[in-house]
């Protein structure tokens, strides 16, 4: 799994490199593995902005300016968190204003377990997208329904997230 994620990680950024783009994160249940398999990658410097690590619900408000609202209704593990986590990841990483409009936003949260989290079953995890296009950014959350230990769900959920996002580059 490793491999694959290596070279997942290196043909994005490769990807990216060629057109111009960033990426960034914001990570719940991943808390910082989704930015370890970029940064395991020689170069990813020139790509790869930073990650996010809002593991309590609060930081996830404060930081990334996710809708208290939204947290308290539905808790930290629905499509919106996701894609609201994805939209703040790129509000905070496009800065100097010449990277406006040429950020990528991903997104990880979820219940890595062991056991539910309330009313969330073990292994269900989003992950969010926050894409610039000619029309602005746009966003959007993928469902995972995982299973395994807490540490298979937590790699399994970066491996998810690097598959979309090649899928998406065609890269």
């Amino acid at each position: 799994m490793q491999k694959e994620c290596d070279e997942l990680a290196a043909r994005i950024l490769e990807a990216c490199r060629t057109r111009g783009l960033f990426v960034c994160a914001s990570e719940s249940l991943t808390g910082g593995l989704l930015a370890d398999a970029f940064v395991r990658i020689p170069g990813a410097s020139a790509v790869f902005l930073g990650s996010a690590v809002t593991y309590a619900i609060e930081a996830k408000a404060h930081i990334l300016g996710v809708s208290s609202g939204l947290l308290e209704r539905e808790g930290a593990v629905h499509p919106d968190v996701a894609k609201q986590m994805a939209v703040g990841a790129v509000a905070a990483y496009s800065v100097p204003a010449s990277r406006d409009g040429r950020v990528i936003g991903l997104s990880t949260t979820g219940v890595a377990g062991p056991g539910p989290d309330g009313d969330k079953p073990e292994g269900l995890v989003y992950i969010g997208f926050a894409v610039p296009g000619p029309e602005g950014l746009h966003s959007e959350a993928e469902r995972l329904d995982l299973s395994g230990t807490r540490a298979e769900i937590r790699r399994d959920t970066v491996l998810h997230v690097l598959r979309s996002l090649a899928s998406r580059l065609a890269a």
